[in-house]
Formats: C-alpha cells, sequence, structure tokens
C-alpha cells in the first residue's frame, strides 16, 4: 500500500491544502489540521478552557453549505491566512495574532449571513486558533485514512462519482482490496516513518452531501452506503503512537 494523496484542513469547514510531506507527533493531528475555527456566538467555547465541542458549534459543511465555495490558503511560517469569496471579496490577515482573528472573523460573519448564531447576549461568532488544540470532529486527535479502492467499489455501485474532497480524509491510499480497512480496528499501521494505530470506521455525516464542485447539496452518501452496505462508514481514524515523517509515495504496512 501507500500513499496517494496527503492533505491538511487548517481552518474547520475550509480549503483542503494538499502536502508533499509533514512530520508527525504522537497523540497529535497533522500539524495544522483544524487549527482554526469560527465558533458560533451560542457554541459556549472558551479559548481559555479549550474542551472539545460538537462540529455543529462551529461553521462546518454539515450546516453550512455555502462554506465549501471559500477558497483559503495558510501559510504557517507566517501565519497569514487568506479567504476569498466567490463575488471576488477577500481577507487576508495574521490568523495567529488577535487583531487578525478579529479581522477573519468578521469576513466569515459577513459571508455567512443568517447562518452566523449570536447567542442569547447578542455576542457574535469568533473565530479562534489555540495552541496546541484541534478542531477536529473527534475527542481524541486522530488522522484520517481512506481507501481509493473502497471509494471505486462505492462509486462504481452507486453510479456516479464522489468526489475524494467529499470525505476531507488526511491520507488517500492505494494498494488495499476495497474495505480492507474495516479489519483494521485495533491495529497498528507503519505510514512513512510514523506508527498509527487504528481507532474507529468514520461514520459520515450530512457534510458529504456537499459537492467540492458546485457547492451545492446533490446526493446523500449516508444513504447511499448504508444502503448499498448496510452501514454509514468510509475510511477509519487512527492515532499516531509514534511520531515521523510522512509524505506522498511512501508505504503503508500493517503490523503484527
Amino acid at each position: 500500500m501507500r500513499i496517494e494523496y496527503l492533505y491538511r484542513y487548517p481552518v474547520k469547514g475550509l480549503t483542503a491544502e494538499a502536502l508533499e510531506e509533514t512530520e508527525v507527533e504522537a497523540r497529535q493531528t497533522i500539524p495544522w489540521d483544524r487549527a482554526f475555527a469560527l465558533a458560533q456566538g451560542d457554541s459556549g467555547f472558551d479559548p481559555a478552557v479549550p474542551a472539545w465541542l460538537m462540529k455543529t458549534n462551529f461553521m462546518c459543511l454539515m450546516k453550512n453549505a455555502r462554506a465549501a465555495a471559500l477558497f483559503s490558503v495558510f501559510e504557517p511560517g507566517t501565519g497569514q491566512l487568506t479567504i476569498r469569496a466567490p463575488s471576488g471579496d477577500r481577507v487576508s490577515a495574521n490568523a495567529l495574532t488577535e487583531s487578525g482573528r478579529a479581522e477573519i472573523g468578521s469576513f466569515l460573519i459577513t459571508y455567512l449571513g443568517e447562518e452566523a448564531r449570536r447567542d442569547e447576549a447578542g455576542n457574535p461568532p469568533r473565530f479562534h486558533h489555540v495552541p496546541g488544540h484541534s478542531f477536529i470532529d473527534q475527542k481524541t486527535k486522530v488522522v484520517s485514512l481512506n481507501n481509493l479502492a473502497s471509494l471505486r467499489d462505492y462509486e462504481g455501485k452507486v453510479g456516479g462519482r464522489r468526489h475524494r474532497r467529499r470525505f476531507r480524509a488526511n491520507i488517500w491510499f492505494s494498494g488495499a482490496p476495497a474495505w480492507a480497512e474495516r479489519e483494521w480496528i485495533g491495529r497498528e499501521l507503519q505510514v512513512g516513518g510514523a506508527v498509527l494505530r487504528v481507532l474507529k470506521g468514520i461514520a459520515r455525516c450530512p457534510a458529504t452531501q456537499v459537492n467540492p464542485e458546485t457547492f451545492q447539496r446533490d446526493c446523500d452518501p449516508m444513504e447511499e452506503l448504508r444502503r448499498l452496505y448496510g452501514h454509514v462508514e468510509l475510511g477509519i481514524h487512527a492515532e499516531v503512537v509514534e511520531g515521523g515523517r510522512i509524505a506522498m509515495g511512501d508505504a503503508i504496512e500493517l503490523l503484527d
């Protein structure tokens, strides 16, 4: 097996950024993955005590399909985050500073319009970055891996393309039979220079309804997977147990 695609998603719900390589640490996500998020005003998220919250407390594709139309680029060396709307309107600011996050948050609130929720006191959403905290959908910091053969099998049976970016995985790999990954729960994988332990399958949510090319909800992968396979899983979540370098083309080996 080998890595065919490697991604991070710096802003929760926004653009995938392709990577040539990265360095992962034990019990951490891929660096800068879901490092930023717009917390809805009624989320109760406190950056001083950054507890995990469900995705619906943030701007996310499950609730905010129009976020798929935003194009974002993050530069870790400078902290500069640029977000561009389909209209051509854009914001570019240092997301590692409070003033920069306030500017980015204001842009996103305006873009979301009525989908930007306030709390009972009228406080608006806020754009956050908390060093060491990741706004991933799981309480445990994980890396997500998807099997290209499983996607192809699913596409063949449903009779249409389901773009891989719907499923927002960190790693897409080849070389394993379709759905073989469902038998790896509890097993360890050598992924490049790192070792990952598979925790569970990824149960898909309505975020996958959003077409990353048209930005519209045009199908229901949850319903399709349930009808075709009797489950709603596509991909696996794994925890890094030994850190190391991971790169495009690296081998993936199932360990004894």
